[in-house]
């Protein structure tokens, strides 16, 4: 049987390539410019997905999924201030490598988009030494794309925003009020998180990552802390791990209420977003009685979780659930008997199949359009490696589709928080956080690790390097929203202005995860 063109690739990757010691549980290589060049064209081939993008002072790596020999990480020298640029091959890179070079300082050689991505230009301080000079003289002298044709005009909103939201700004060129282009602006968020964290211990470390996106903190401590335990070769107890997976299942369950009764909102169906948000409050208050806390922030660590059940935790999640599954039923079954609330979310802000494939989008945007991704199915980790539960997936890639992905998440969860409370695991709710030997290897003077987690929008990435004493020396969180803004922009075309914000809704990017 002739070897397929991933293979080859995969097969180049791990003969040319520089294995790198101590970088678990995906291997790490490092390559040479051409190899990097054949694996952007790879990317566009659409024969591997890129799962992130990110750099240190003197390389730029690329976490891949999809070859045959699974997750790896390939990393290219710097040479000369610069580096081969994936985007002319694969224009899902655009923003991350523009990043790297606001972040950074790294040239990508042949990058399609010259403009600042996170740098408005107003840093009084660069983010690290080898960052190039500010070049903006303001935030507002951004050039957005012009416009050509007549009749177009632009309608720019934001970054302020009536609700209390985050920053960001939409420009908007319609024909009426027709949508013609979206272009985003963000980065109003950035608070220098990744040199926030270099020379932090791993505590203080967890408590940053655990407050990147605020709605999703369960799932950044999970992903930190597995990128840690991974670098470590550290293994918590079967009991730490399903409490990681009810404090996560919670946090999805609360955040899918709430998204979907704004949903509604924004199409004029303001009743069930009450009833959501009830639904929403309730999550959270079981989630304080269960974890003392309503976001369950600092709940999971490097090496397990801070807390335990209360000794009636099991009975009141248990009687939660059967009141809040038949409700959540009866309202999703009122959303499906309104033709007025479908008539808006049905056939608006289709994201195509073919964009979902091409940029690889964790969550319900991918899932509603037709992507059978789930970390934690297809990077299985515990507790979701001995669970049954099924991963909804739909073609349409409306809003509607988008909405019912997170109602048929919610019904998951619920199942696999029952199962989690029949099999609730044993051991200690912490191990120590040390390095421990593992069988075969030399105890590396570097650590490198990453961890993904599932978070209610997605995928969430942390890769960390720890130096010799066990501080950060370099970490880099990778948000779902990276490879979700822009299909944004791509799903309001040819929609009516006023169809944005439920198209907005639908996905519920995170400006904070991105704005890194």
């Amino acid at each position: 049987m002739m070897p397929t063109p991933a293979c080859e690739i995969a097969n180049q990757i791990q003969t040319v390539g520089k294995p790198v010691p101590g970088h678990h549980p995906w291997p790490r290589f490092q390559v040479d410019a051409a190899t990097w060049t054949l694996f952007g064209k790879a990317l566009g081939e659409g024969l591997c997905s890129l799962f992130a993008l990110w750099a240190d002072a003197q390389e730029v790596h690329a976490a891949v999924m999809g070859l045959p020999e699974g997750a790896m990480i390939l990393s290219v020298p710097v040479q000369d201030g610069g580096y081969p640029a994936l985007t002319p091959d694969h224009l899902p890179a655009l923003r991350l490598e523009r990043t790297v070079r606001d972040m950074h300082g790294h040239i990508p050689r042949g990058l399609l988009d010259e403009r600042p991505w996170l740098n408005h230009g107003v840093w009084t301080q660069q983010p690290r030494p080898e960052a190039p000079p500010c070049r903006l003289a303001s935030a507002t002298a951004y050039p957005f794309l012009p416009i050509h044709g007549e009749a177009l005009h632009q309608i720019p909103v934001g970054p302020v925003h009536a609700g209390i939201i985050e920053p960001g700004h939409f420009r908007f060129t319609a024909n009426g009020e027709t949508v013609v282009r979206l272009e985003e602006r963000l980065g109003y968020v950035h608070k220098g998180v990744e040199r926030l964290l270099e020379d932090r211990d791993i505590p203080e470390a967890a408590r940053i990552c655990g407050r990147i996106s605020g709605d999703s903190t369960v799932a950044y401590a999970v992903a930190f802390a597995r990128a840690v335990e991974a670098a470590l070769g550290m293994h918590p107890s079967s009991r730490a791990h399903a409490l990681r997976g009810l404090m996560a299942e919670l946090e999805r369950m609360a955040n899918h209420c709430g998204d979907i009764g704004f949903i509604c909102n924004d199409a004029a169906f303001s009743i069930l977003q009450a009833h959501f948000s009830i639904l929403r409050e309730e999550v959270l208050q079981i989630a304080h009685h269960c974890f003392g806390h309503r976001l369950m922030m600092d709940r999971v660590v490097p090496g397990g979780v801070t807390v335990d059940l209360p000794p009636d935790g099991k009975q009141r999640l248990l009687a939660f659930l059967e009141s809040f599954g038949k409700r959540f039923d009866h309202l999703m079954a009122v959303y499906d008997t309104v033709p007025s609330l479908l008539d808006r979310t049905r056939a608006t802000g289709n994201l195509v199949e073919d964009l979902a494939r091409q940029f690889a989008p964790g969550g319900f945007v991918g899932r509603a359009s037709n992507r059978a991704f789930d970390a934690r199915r297809h990077l299985a980790y515990p507790p979701y490696d001995t669970l049954h539960f099924d991963v909804p997936l739909r073609q349409e890639g409306d809003v509607h589709a988008r909405l019912m992905i997170r109602a048929e998440e919610v019904q998951q969860s619920v199942s696999m928080i029952r199962q989690i409370l029949e099999n609730p695991g044993e051991g200690p709710l912490q191990v120590p956080v040390i390095a421990e030997n593992r069988e075969g290897e030399m105890m590396p003077s570097l650590h490198e690790g990453c961890g993904v987690a599932e978070a209610f929008r997605g995928d969430v990435f942390i890769w960390v390097r720890l130096g010799p004493d066990g501080r950060i020396l370099r970490c880099h969180p990778r948000d779902a929203s990276w490879f979700q803004w822009p299909l944004l922009e791509a799903c309001i075309e040819g929609n009516i202005v006023a169809d944005f914000p439920l198209c907005n809704k639908s996905f519920n990017c995170s400006y904070s995860g991105h704005d890194l």
